[in-house]
């Protein structure tokens, strides 16, 4: 018999300190739109970051014609519009439904899916999982899935993640995973990696929040139990089977939780449950005892051609603090239509992915991409650097911080070529380098998370370790930063900054508060050259 494991997340709560929310989230949507400072905003989701061309210009025309003409990028591979009229909900809704992108309006929020965007383009991982996302999506959407209930009542901050082995996306958090197997079946996780005898049990009452956070780091880490092995043709019921379960255990505690991580741990998703859900449902659910390896270092795409294994070559192209003009929209769903493949993917690293060229055709493309602004080389000073949203679309933000990092990531002292057109005002481009709105309530994360910089993480960039990443922030709440240990640039005014190395001795930003140097804009690069180990 199965003993009854908690599944715990990356960061298990203790039981009497899981968050009690007394409202739903507040994340916006296509239907639920977000005042900001510059506008409403909609956030448009697009599962596995899959758009046909149709599709993609639908959007560029909505940000052109209802927004403010760009489109920002975000960690999940969905799409923002920014600077909307109050009253232009109705249009933008119909446009959508007719494009695809809304299919269905009680679901518009939780059909949140990342997928790894090479996936059957360059010869790695172990199954093509764009099929996953499409079934997976269907499934969210049914009224009634079969051997499950309503999925409509997810939060939209609740996330899928689709890996196919090589162990990208698998890294980014999600609240249900499937990872596809050399066998061709499917690990299916959730939250995170199943316990074994030797991890620590998910945190009791008293235990204090920090402790927790590392206790649970640990746990995801392990090699002992982690997660059901399922068949392939399964794999996306089993995901939402999962999300039902969730949604189950958070009615049960009472806590109307978020997230996976924040189920208090008596409420926890138990091996022991989920397998009886998904045998209910007529799904084979077998207890592994190790997450499969990923057939690579989890990085993502390197900006540059990716050669395939059937002649064909994608494109990767990275976004400047994942922000584009309508126009380099237009170049991007051109050059998708005329390499014959009707579909381009974003990626969860706020990139974007062309599919479909003859080898001959990749060196101009990309030319043309880089002359439009776009980062298409895995050398670029712009990757590993990320931003949250500062003014002027943030009101809690004491600086217009990506006019500060562009700056910061233009500056000719440190050697480095200007910024890309349309991100810091050079005459090459317009001169607004905002981004993702935070909400001034703290419950939309906003920013532009930062790629793993170049270097060996690309296999195209000088040897060695590589930088640490940047997060360049406008208020203490630091919406959007990355994990694991990063440099801090916050701004403590108008034009003033302090700059500290993060995540050397804890999870949380407080946790490293000595060690920092406060420094102006304009002496920003140099600090944090400094901080990254790269003066």
């Amino acid at each position: 018999m199965l003993a009854a494991m908690s599944l715990p997340p990356t960061t298990t709560p203790s039981g009497d300190e899981s968050p009690v929310r007394g409202r739903d989230d507040a994340c916006p949507g296509a239907l639920r739109l977000h005042p900001a400072d510059d506008g409403s905003l909609a956030r448009i989701r697009v599962p596995g970051g899959l758009l046909t061309i149709r599709q993609a210009l639908v959007l560029g025309r909505v940000a052109e014609e209802l927004g403010d003409g760009r489109l920002d990028l975000t960690s999940r591979g969905n799409l923002q519009v920014r600077g909307l009229d109050t009253g232009c909900g109705a249009e933008l809704a119909a446009r959508l439904r007719t494009a695809g992108l809304l299919p269905s309006d009680r679901h518009d929020r939780v059909r949140n899916i990342v997928a790894s965007p090479l996936s059957g383009l360059d010869g790695g991982g172990h199954a093509d999982v764009v099929a996953w996302v499409r079934e997976l999506d269907a499934a969210l959407c049914d009224g009634t899935p079969p051997g499950g209930g309503e999925l409509s009542g997810l939060s939209g901050r609740f996330l899928f993640a689709l890996d196919d082995g090589r162990g990208d996306v698998a890294t980014l958090g999600a609240d249900v995973t499937l990872i596809a197997t050399p066998d061709g079946g499917a690990v299916l996780r959730v939250g995170g990696p199943l316990p074994g005898p030797d991890v620590p049990s998910p945190p009791t009452a008293g235990t204090r929040p920090d402790a927790a956070g590392r206790r649970g780091s640990r746990t995801a880490g392990s090699a002992a139990g982690s997660g059901l092995r399922v068949r392939s043709e399964d794999a996306p019921r089993a995901a939402a089977l999962a999300a039902v379960e969730f949604l189950a255990k958070a009615r049960e505690s009472g806590t109307r939780a978020w997230r996976v991580r924040e189920l208090p741990a008596r409420h926890a998703v138990t091996t022991e449950g989920l397998v009886a859900r998904l045998a209910d449902a007529g799904v084979e659910a077998v207890p592994v005892e190790r997450e499969p390896a990923p057939r690579a270092r989890a990085t993502p795409p390197a900006p540059g051609p990716v050669p395939g294994p059937n002649g064909r070559h994608a494109l990767s192209v990275a976004l400047p603090l994942g922000r584009v003009s309508a126009a380099q929209w237009r170049l991007l769903a051109g050059l998708a239509s005329r390499s014959g493949a009707d579909e381009l993917r974003m990626t969860p690293w706020r990139g974007v992915v062309l599919p479909g060229f003859a080898p001959d055709d990749t060196r101009g493309a990309l030319a043309e991409l880089s002359d439009a602004g776009l980062v298409t080389t895995p050398d670029s000073a712009w990757l590993g650097v990320g931003a949250c949203t500062g003014r002027p679309g943030c009101a809690k933000s004491l600086a217009d911080v990506r006019a500060d990092t562009a700056r910061m990531v233009a500056d000719p002292a440190r050697g480095v070529a200007d910024p890309a057109p349309g991100t810091s005002g050079t005459a090459r481009g317009s001169a607004d380098p905002a981004g993702v709105v935070a909400d001034p309530a703290g419950v939309v994360a906003g920013g532009s998370m930062p790629w793993p910089v170049s270097g060996t993480a690309y296999g195209g960039g000088p040897a060695g370790p590589d930088p640490l990443p940047v997060y360049v922030s406008g208020c203490e709440r630091r919406c959007g930063h990355p994990g694991g240990r990063w440099v801090d640039a916050l701004a403590t005014g108008d034009t003033d900054y302090r700059v500290t190395v993060r995540g050397a001795r804890g999870d949380t930003p407080e946790a490293d508060s000595t060690d920092s140097v406060d420094v102006t804009a304009e002496q920003l690069a140099d600090a944090v050259a400094a901080a990254r180990g790269t003066t």
